[in-house]
């Protein structure tokens, strides 16, 4: 049976002096031309069910002919997993800066029409390895910086630097009370096929600081500008982010279902040998622009009636707001509606809100894939 080593990943200093350390698990390639791998999960400290995802896949990985070099790094921001408040994991922000824990890593300025035109004359393969040490060197001199970075910046740019060395990056993550769904790059849209997952957020070349973009923006850029000089080449590097349902829950046999599903677009990719088929399910998607937040129009506490993952007609109860401060006034229970078709994705954790609150977000002008 296959074996992952293990090793451990410095990612920062607390301020007694202890090292900040993550376990990073990893298969070496035994074909150096197959793609290679790297998976992360709780980025944010309540989104703990990529943990088992990542468990599962190994438990399945020991037993297959693994060809690529997989990486999977659990527990990828320790910080964030401690950071409690009584019952609950507040680690979504770090608590320094205010940022959000996945709006950290690097948008690089490397000039792409000047690299390309140093690098033009190589072939695909090399290109690649070339644009590929540049974001390797961007990193490092990000991280090098003589004035210091961020604890949040640096565990950020030190995980993009795993992940700027894979073909394929998976990020896994949770909502609050949330439907599984996938963000997958425009380019590579029909890779959505292969997850388990059934509602799909298809996104552009705009980085907004998430993993997935940091990812595969460059290299997105890069292959645009090379078809503007008359070269066509697909994109180098696919990344997904996957949401696995709500935070704060380990379910390990819904963890497996959704290992299945990287395991079937691994096998897609030639990563493993065993033929792997995706789980048979619908799928529907929309773009990134239609997916809509919907804010509380004013503050008290809320019953949420549409159901993440359930299609919602115009009209339709969203959720009613009840207000004790206005019993007996027609203001004492206010049912919200919306006046188009939409599918739910998430709804905010608690039942008491502000005025302005994201109650949810929605996917519409929907279409199946």
């Amino acid at each position: 049976m296959m074996q992952f080593t293990q090793s451990s990943l410095n990612v920062g200093e607390l301020a007694t002096g202890q090292e900040l350390s993550i376990p990073v698990y990893r298969v070496a390639a035994k074909d150096p031309s197959a793609p290679s791998v790297f998976v992360q999960a709780n980025v944010h400290g309540a989104e703990v069910q990529g943990n088992a995802v990542i468990f599962q896949l190994m438990k399945q990985l020991e037993r297959m002919d693994v060809r690529g070099e997989v990486t999977l790094l659990p527990l990828a921001n320790p910080l964030g997993i401690n950071q409690k408040s009584g019952e609950f994991t507040l680690g979504r922000f770090d608590p320094i800066t205010g940022v959000n824990w996945n709006r950290e890593y690097l948008e690089h300025s490397i000039d792409i029409p000047a690299f390309y035109q140093q690098h033009c004359h190589l072939d695909d393969v090399q290109l690649k390895q070339q644009f590929r040490l540049a974001l390797l060197a961007s990193c490092e001199v990000h991280l090098a910086n003589p004035w210091g970075v961020t604890t949040g910046k640096r565990l950020a740019v030190t995980l993009q630097t795993l992940a700027h060395q894979a073909d394929i990056v998976i990020d896994l993550h949770t909502g609050p009370k949330s439907c599984k769904h996938l963000y997958c790059p425009e380019y590579d849209r029909d890779s959505a096929r292969f997850f388990s997952i059934p509602y799909s957020l298809i996104i552009p070349n705009d980085f907004g600081g998430a993993m997935d973009e940091a990812a595969f923006c460059p290299w997105w850029a890069l292959v645009e500008h090379a078809a503007s000089q008359g070269r066509e080449m697909p994109v180098p590097v696919a990344a997904f982010t996957l949401e696995l349902a709500s935070q704060e829950r380990i379910d390990m046999r819904d963890a497996l279902v959704d290992a299945q599903g990287v395991l079937a677009y691994l096998s897609f990719r030639g990563v493993i040998n065993e033929k792997v088929a995706p789980a048979d399910m619908p799928r529907f998607g929309c773009l990134l622009k239609d997916y809509k937040k919907y804010h509380a129009p004013k503050g008290g506490l809320v019953e949420y009636l549409a159901q993440p993952g359930i299609p919602l007609k115009a009209g339709e109860p969203l959720a009613n707001i009840l207000r004790l401060d206005c019993y007996g006034t027609e203001d004492e229970l206010t049912s919200l509606q919306l006046e188009q078709d939409c599918v739910p994705i998430l709804h905010f954790a608690s039942a008491s809100v502000y005025q302005g609150t994201e109650l949810y977000k929605l996917m519409t002008n929907v279409f199946e894939l």
